[in-house]
């Protein structure tokens, strides 16, 4: 009975455990140089979400663009999020 009691707590750890070894590995690979051409393009996205759709005779599309920036301070120390992307749908007749 016990061995059932613990098993959500055992699950729980194997979790934690999984996801800390994961950010162990990630953290001693080798960085790979970026290409300058994609790290310009999203450098010079407005902040912000822009959305826009076009419609032709088979297809209609959506694309997106977006980027979000952020600085978090903690008692003096500050910690800088940046997220920018890039998407298109497209929806076609078979």
């Amino acid at each position: 009975m016990p061995a059932i009691l613990l098993s959500p707590l055992a699950l729980r750890l194997v979790q934690i455990g999984a996801v800390a070894a994961m950010a162990v590995y990630a953290s001693r690979q080798r960085s790979v140089p970026k290409d300058v051409e994609h790290e310009r393009v999203l450098n010079e996205l407005p902040e912000g979400l822009a959305l826009s759709g076009h419609r032709a005779e088979a297809e209609r599309g959506l694309h997106a663009a977006g980027r979000f920036r952020r600085v978090l301070r903690f008692r003096g120390a500050g910690l800088e999020i940046e997220a920018a992307g890039l998407g298109r749908l497209r929806l076609r007749r078979a």
